[in-house]
């Protein structure tokens, strides 16, 4: 979800609700401590130099029952982000949130609830690195007079 997705759905709120993708709610008294622009300067396992820059908002449960973040806060400190730190509403927004460790999340969302989605490492040069592209099921049929062969019984 880019920053000006954010930006749009805001004003329409009466409060904000942040859950993950299994369901499991932020608790309603999380503060969004920072917002920053991230850039990495990376390179891949092909060689190619890569360059990312994005929105990250980080939420934290501090256990403070009296504060709520509302929608209008939250919009003036996004503006105040891209007036002081130079960020780009087109960007894309990623989310930090610490449930067993800090977890990095992808955002959507579904009309009344941002969702925390899982994200996930992959490979950036697959022509570039030698890992086989993952054989289709119909590849992954076991060899006449395998001893895992059905009805074999070594399994």
């Amino acid at each position: 979800m880019k920053l000006s997705e954010i930006k749009q759905i805001l004003p329409g709120l009466t409060r904000i609700d942040f859950q993950t993708e299994s369901g499991a709610r932020v608790p309603e008294h999380f503060h969004v401590t920072e917002i920053g622009r991230v850039t990495r300067h990376f390179i891949d396992c092909g060689g190619v130099l890569r360059n990312e820059t994005l929105v990250n908002f980080q939420l934290w449960n501090a256990d403070d029952y009296e504060h709520r973040l509302k929608p209008g806060k939250l919009l003036h400190i996004i503006e105040l982000s891209e007036q002081k730190l130079g960020i780009d509403a087109a960007w894309e927004v990623e989310v930090e949130y610490q449930t067993e460790t800090i977890g990095r999340y992808a955002l959507e969302f579904n009309g009344t609830h941002f969702i925390l989605k899982n994200k996930q490492t992959a490979c950036l040069a697959m022509d570039a690195c030698g890992i086989p592209a993952a054989k289709q099921p119909a590849e992954l049929s076991v060899a006449e007079g395998s001893c895992c062969t059905p009805g074999r019984g070594c399994c």
